[in-house]
């Protein structure tokens, strides 16, 4: 065998050599990708078959629809969606049988929060203070500002525009809210925050079944 011909064959040999541990690595990445498990993407926990989703979604609460709180039904009579920058919440006028109206705030940024209000139409307090005492109970203030809002029929209240707010909380999960919807004055109301597990949804129709 000559030189040249040695030449060639040293190198060709070389060349398998390389395009064997090429496709042996390949290989070797493959079956990797193939046995590693993937990431499992983010669930909504209202649309997954758990206990959650069997209580219904909170979020998509509208007129007509049935939600009972700590075993007492009430009726969602009108909706008021609001929102401030980049956040935003709604608050729903619910009845029980007895005409008895509570609201219902249902917040989801990041984290699910219900609280539901009860109106104190007597109270006397303004807000502003970084304390407040109403019911033999202290509040600390928690946060303010102003929001757009739009409702729908049954809240008494204008089809869209601004609402102030000042909210302030209690330990043990007692709050404590002044709203003032365009030019009217201050409403009081207490409220307490509630777990899911103590809320279910029965979704109705829509509005035109609202009595």
């Amino acid at each position: 065998m000559n030189g040249s011909l040695a030449y060639v064959v040293a190198t060709l040999g070389c060349l398998l050599g390389v395009a064997g541990v090429v496709i042996a690595v390949i290989a070797l990445r493959r079956s990797r990708s193939a046995t590693r498990p993937k990431a499992a993407a983010p669930g909504d926990p209202f649309r997954d078959s758990d206990a959650d989703a069997l209580r219904g979604d909170p979020r998509a609460l509208k007129p007509g629809d049935i939600v009972e709180i700590r075993q007492v039904p009430y009726t969602v009579r009108g909706s008021v969606h609001l929102v401030e920058g980049g956040w935003s919440w709604a608050e729903h006028l619910l009845d029980d049988a007895g005409g008895v109206k509570r609201w219902l705030s249902v917040e989801a940024e990041p984290d699910l929060e219900m609280v539901l209000w009860a109106s104190e139409p007597g109270a006397t307090i303004t807000p502003g203070a970084p304390t407040l005492e109403i019911a033999g109970r202290r509040y600390n203030w928690d946060e303010s500002g102003q929001a757009r809002y739009t409702a729908t029929e049954g809240t008494g209240l204008d089809p869209r525009g601004t609402m102030r707010y000042h909210d302030y909380q209690a330990p043990g999960g007692a709050r404590l809210s002044f709203e003032a919807y365009g030019e009217a004055g201050w409403e009081v109301n207490l409220g307490e925050e509630l777990r899911r597990a103590e809320v279910m949804i029965y979704p109705q129709g829509g509005p035109d079944q609202v009595k």
